[in-house]
């Protein structure tokens, strides 16, 4: 089983129920627990995992045969992301930093004057503690795509997580691409919320987008009984889900939190044998 810690608005607490979860279910089972968050991956630090490299992620980007570049320009016309500068009667000015590898460049020179290069985007580290095993992505500073980096994340735990009795992704905050590669081949998913106006926003845009994946899903209210609960109640039933578990805003658990520990709750219990049961 294969399960979505998401939520839409940062700092709402999804690592936080993330770990948590993760140390709940391996009391009695194995545990995958993914660090989809590729721009900021923290996951280990909070359970005290030292990571080890598995591999490096690399990303196609165009290489220029300048012996048979005419200086046309059409390369830098056709690419959206500004990464290759165009002047008059001088060879493309390639910036790696800004590029996607989407190829377009490749396929506007008339002359076949590019060809496939590669850089690095980022990395993949592994670790393990007691029955987690433990696996994220990590971007390179200054790259512009984390999606890359979560999909070689995928294809690097595709063969691995039949044996794990629960795999738990965590996403990073946002509705975009690098949330959507982690989340499309859960079974379900969590949408970690707080009882806030920009908790209401934010969990509206993740419930939309799990909508449109066709991934069910279910709400955890996280610093439950510091705002207005009645406005995350309205969206849980304005989208047809529930509210599956509510975690107070108490100080053993910002002591866990700022010590680098997982918080230990009976309503992660609660959470954890709703999982059991699904």
């Amino acid at each position: 089983m294969r399960i979505g810690v998401s939520g839409g608005k940062g700092g709402t607490g999804k690592s936080t129920v993330a770990t948590a979860l993760a140390v709940e279910l391996s009391k009695k089972n194995k545990v995958l627990l993914i660090d989809a968050d590729a721009d900021c991956p923290n996951d280990h630090l909070i359970l005290s995992i030292k990571r080890k490299k598995a591999k490096d992620v690399f990303q196609l980007i165009p290489k220029w045969n300048l012996k048979k570049c005419i200086k046309c320009g059409k390369c830098s016309f056709v690419c959206k992301q500004h990464a290759i500068v165009f002047i008059k009667d001088k060879y493309p000015i390639f910036i790696p930093e800004q590029c996607n590898g989407c190829k377009a460049c490749i396929f506007a020179c008339p002359e076949r004057a590019i060809k496939k290069g590669k850089k690095k985007i980022g990395s993949i580290y592994y670790g393990k503690k007691g029955n987690i095993s433990f696996v994220s992505g990590e971007l390179e500073p200054n790259q512009p795509v984390s999606e890359f980096v979560v999909n070689a994340v995928n294809d690097f735990v595709k063969s691995k997580q039949n044996k794990y009795d629960f795999v738990l992704v965590d996403t990073s905050a946002g509705t975009h691409c690098d949330v959507i590669s982690a989340l499309k081949e859960c079974d379900f998913a969590f949408a970690v919320t707080e009882p806030t106006p920009l908790g209401k926003h934010d969990l509206e845009l993740i419930l939309n987008l799990l909508k449109i994946l066709k991934i069910p899903c279910f709400i955890i209210l996280n610093k439950a009984d510091i705002g207005d609960k009645s406005l995350i109640k309205k969206t849980a039933e304005k989208f047809k889900t529930k509210i599956i578990a509510e975690i107070p805003y108490k100080k053993s658990i910002l002591e866990a939190y700022s010590k680098g520990i997982p918080i230990r709750d009976k309503n992660i219990a609660k959470i954890a044998d709703y999982i059991k049961k699904l």
